[in-house]
């Protein structure tokens, strides 16, 4: 008696559909212009239409053209240099030192004691309202424009350092120290990565401190910078260069976040947040 075995092939694999995750996320960043360009072509129909002066509030396009005229005869990129050169100094010299005093008060209770209660007393003076103070203390020079710059940046990464440092979980240190890491060890791969999530947001807000900072700064004693642009267009009453400056300022904010945004992403791969939906 013979048998008979009946093989049955396994069922066809069924293509995965395609992932339009990416696909969707770039289709919202687009629409994040929208705003933006429907806020210009507002402003650029009401100018046309006179319903805003000339003298008070130029048209986009006339914007444009003075930036574009700026440009081409190197005006703008002599003092736009210079405005980043001081406002990279004072990011420079006020975040390294929010740097180690974040640090020395986070992880040392020493540090704690001597360094928090003087920044915490410091904090509640507004650093732009020391200019008298300043202009005595370093003068009317370079040193001024950097040191706003500085002070305007310290004050949120001190705070954010030292709340990253203290918000991580006092069980991952005690695991990793029954591991058998030593200091160093847990610093780098527990400390350090549980507190760079605080430490962008303030750099973040620390960059939008600098150019605030700077603007005041620049307007003291400058001799280049856009702010000193800003001021001398002023005085002979030119308000296209005088929105130029603002919409310059507001273009380095938003450029300088978003490369801190692509930095961050990259550097925080681990990290999984809510999504706006």
């Amino acid at each position: 008696m013979s048998t008979t075995v009946v093989v049955t092939a396994p069922p066809a694999a069924v293509p995965a559909p395609p992932d339009a995750g990416p696909r969707r996320r770039a289709g919202r960043r687009w629409w994040r212009l929208v705003s933006p360009v429907l806020l210009v072509a507002g402003w650029e129909a009401a100018a046309r239409a006179g319903l805003l002066a000339e003298d008070k509030l130029p048209a986009p396009s006339r914007v444009l053209t003075t930036g574009v005229r700026l440009a081409g005869d190197g005006t703008l990129g002599v003092h736009l240099l210079d405005s980043l050169t001081r406002a990279g100094i004072g990011l420079l010299l006020g975040g390294v030192l929010a740097l180690v005093l974040g640090a020395a008060a986070g992880l040392l209770r020493l540090g704690d004691d001597l360094v928090d209660p003087p920044v915490q007393m410091a904090r509640m003076l507004p650093h732009l309202g020391l200019v008298p103070l300043l202009i005595i203390w370093v003068g009317i020079g370079e040193s001024l424009k950097i040191t706003l710059v500085a002070l305007g940046v310290f004050f949120p990464i001190y705070f954010n350092t030292y709340a990253g440092i203290r918000d991580i979980d006092e069980r991952l240190v005690e695991a990793a120290r029954t591991c058998g890491l030593g200091p160093a060890a847990r610093l780098r791969h527990v400390v350090l990565p549980g507190a760079l999530p605080s430490l962008f947001l303030g750099l973040r807000l620390a960059i939008g401190a600098a150019w605030l900072s700077l603007v005041v700064g620049e307007q003291v004693n400058a001799q280049t910078g856009v702010g000193f642009l800003m001021m001398e267009a002023r005085e002979f009453s030119q308000t296209d260069v005088v929105v130029l400056g603002l919409v310059i300022y507001a273009l380095l904010g938003l450029l300088s976040d978003l490369a801190l945004r692509i930095l961050e992403r990259r550097t925080l791969t681990w990290r999984r947040g809510l999504r706006a939906t």
